[in-house]
């Protein structure tokens, strides 16, 4: 391994892990780790990257590992191990399965990468973000959840499908917690500038913010077996080039808030500057009373679940 060259582990070599992977590769971010608890599982989809190499015209190194001391000097941390959803199961129904595994695997990061950035992409998100961060004891800052960047991905190729036009020209913005409390806010979501209030009638806007919030849950239906992992992998690959080219990037993610938006001791998906030291500012929107009580409404409800499933106080 080159370690002169930036580094991101990833773990967790799953569909998502490895689209992450794989993302980040065509990236040409520099050396990517894959770690997985079948080591062949993940020195395989290495291998199979790395043959890609010369089509990519990548030059950086990919691995796969079992070892979480091989991803020791990561920068960057993506943490997308967990039970994936099936049909009929909601995010919060993986709590306790999940909650176990971020418990180890916050272990491994925090003694193998202590210095590193922590993304969790392991349902349910706010919640397992928050477990991560007690896990790992880093400064909040320095774990973010991969949130409101996919929900936002998602509403934002509704909104163009409605008003035809390209994806490109799209820019959405959905806060809350990333599932069915997740809060669309239309107002933010604009068309090159346009908000899409003046070109969608409510209606239209109201169905659109209920696909998005059942965005997860409907391809889950779709595929019958398996959850998504095209978005969600990019989504983390795009915060975590966020981090490691301290790019300073303007994105919705799970942050842990302490006063902002009248909430304290929660992660919940809010606008964050993203770059090298992690979650570098809050943005605080100025929201209508509707707006706010609904992202309160997001937050109370995670916010119980921390104490009533996973017992934190």
């Amino acid at each position: 391994m080159k370690r002169g060259r930036k580094t991101v582990a990833v773990i967790g070599a799953g569909n998502v892990g490895a689209t992450c992977a794989f993302s980040l590769a065509e990236m040409k971010i520099g050396n990517v780790i894959m770690l997985d608890i079948f080591e062949g599982f993940a020195k395989g989809k290495a291998l199979d990257m790395s043959q890609a190499g010369q089509i990519l015209n990548y030059d950086g190194v990919i691995t796969g590992t079992s070892s979480y001391e091989d991803i020791a000097g990561a920068e960057v941390v993506v943490v997308t191990s967990g039970f994936p959803r099936k049909p009929g199961m909601t995010r919060e129904d993986l709590i306790s399965k999940n909650a176990s595994i971020i418990t180890e695997v916050g272990a491994g990061i925090k003694k193998h990468a202590p210095d590193s950035i922590v993304i969790v992409v392991t349902n349910p998100l706010d919640l397992m973000t928050y477990h991560m961060w007690k896990a790992t004891g880093f400064p909040s800052e320095r774990v973010v959840g991969q949130a409101g960047i996919l929900d936002s991905a998602r509403m934002t190729h509704f909104v163009a499908k409605e008003v035809g036009v390209s994806n490109e020209d799209v820019q959405a913005m959905v806060l809350g917690g990333h599932g069915d409390t997740m809060v669309p806010l239309p107002r933010y979501t604009t068309v090159s500038g346009i908000p899409i209030t003046q070109l969608l009638d409510e209606d239209t806007i109201r169905k659109i913010g209920d696909r998005t919030a059942g965005g997860g849950g409907e391809i889950v239906k779709l595929l019958e077996k398996g959850s998504a992992f095209y978005a969600p992998g990019n989504a983390a690959a795009i915060m975590a080039e966020a981090v490691i080219q301290d790019r300073k990037r303007l994105l919705p993610c799970s942050a842990y808030l302490t006063g902002e938006y009248g909430m304290n001791d929660v992660y919940i998906g809010v606008p964050v500057i993203l770059g090298r030291d992690g979650v570098e500012r809050i943005i605080e929107l100025d929201l209508e009373k509707n707006e706010l009580e609904s992202l309160q409404r997001s937050g109370a409800f995670y916010k119980k679940q921390l104490t009533d499933v996973i017992g934190w106080r």
